[in-house]
């Protein structure tokens, strides 16, 4: 299982926060850009849109395993 949390607009715009999906062992592995798709969320993860995999950036062709945490984070702003 690969467990996908979304974040702020991102959340709002699914209707969703966080989803389990279960995943194949068979090449080629998921990656985030993948997981975009299959959860119907774009054909393409937005430019602006980071995605971090256990709680670290990392690139959208990034191939996934079992057991890891994908976030999807569109931009933040604060101050």
């Amino acid at each position: 299982m690969i467990r996908v949390r979304l974040f702020a607009s991102l959340r709002e715009q699914a209707g969703w926060g966080e989803r389990s999906l279960a995943i194949s062992t068979e090449s080629p592995a998921p990656t985030p850009a993948s997981l975009w798709q299959q959860l119907g969320l774009g054909e393409a993860v937005p430019p602006q849109v980071r995605v971090a995999v256990n709680q670290a950036f990392a690139a959208l062709d990034e191939p996934l395993q079992p057991g890891d945490v994908v976030a999807f984070l569109p931009p933040i702003s604060g101050g």
